[in-house]
């Protein structure tokens, strides 16, 4: 690894100190709620006592999955203390029968998905590569998730294609490692076949893209969700795809994106 992409102790304690400093801020919070009743208006941490910060549910998720991997990655950094003490904290056998039980509530089909959902199964993969209760602790949120994953991709006929959170190529990467580190063979082969169902016969992506507030390249993130699915044929269905990729073709791929004003959140994505 190169010293321009190696992740350094000081980088990790960087990274670890902002990210602790925003998992445990309640305020300000943009909520994935449908309200129901007036029983449902209620302080957001009362619904999600672990993933109540960092501004919605999905960022606090992987907030808590970059804390533990840099934990694993770098066990020695000052803030190492601090990540323990908070996941002792947080991952909590009542602290994930709330997170749970919010699942089972009218109107929360949809509840993150899928970006939360993959972003869930993540941190529990990651969990796992600790020794420590934590994951213990947090499997029956995974396999909640890992529920509605069985439940969902079989009614979608087609994929989401877009560059934000909806991405199901995205989503379905990132639950496709959990899959693999848990040896959870019915997940794995329920994720490739929705794969392999939607973009097997895609061609000559046009790469009409970004939008405009994408963080994701829908075409490259299809092509990487791919990858994982066709091993040794990746490389003639990737030609296919997008056939003119050695001419920098199309062009939109190989432009940086423009961002006009980084104090627009989502124009922001851009970045």
């Amino acid at each position: 690894m190169s010293s321009s992409t190696e992740l350094t102790a000081e980088t990790a304690s960087k990274f670890a100190a902002i990210t602790l400093g925003h998992v445990r801020q309640p305020w300000p919070h943009k909520a994935d709620h449908v309200f129901t009743s007036a029983a449902d208006v209620a302080p957001h941490q009362d619904f999600h006592p672990i993933f109540f910060g960092s501004y919605d549910w999905h960022s606090c998720v992987h907030g808590y999955w970059t804390l533990a991997t840099l934990l694993r990655l770098h066990p020695d950094i000052p803030e190492a203390a601090g990540i323990r003490a908070l996941f002792d904290d947080a991952f909590t056998p009542a602290k994930v029968a709330v997170e749970t039980a919010y699942l089972a509530r009218p109107g929360a089909r949809g509840f993150e998905r899928p970006y939360g959902w993959g972003w869930l199964l993540m941190l529990q993969a990651e969990l796992l590569r600790h020794a420590d209760d934590w994951s213990a602790h947090l499997s029956p949120l995974a396999d909640g998730f890992v529920q509605r994953f069985h439940a969902y991709l079989p009614l979608a006929t087609y994929p989401v294609r877009t560059g934000v959170h909806s991405s199901t190529a995205f989503a379905i990467t990132l639950a496709l490692e959990y899959a693999e580190e848990t040896g959870d063979h019915g997940l794995s082969g329920l994720l490739k076949e929705a794969l392999r169902r939607w973009h097997l016969d895609d061609a000559d992506c046009q790469a009409w893209e970004p939008s405009g507030e994408d963080f994701l390249s829908p075409a490259l993130m299809e092509a990487e969700a791919m990858r994982h699915v066709l091993g040794a044929d990746f490389a003639a269905w990737f030609d296919r795809f997008l056939p003119r990729a050695a001419e920098r073709l199309p062009a939109t791929l190989f432009q940086p994106a423009t961002v006009s004003d980084r104090t627009d959140g989502k124009i922001a994505h851009l970045d």
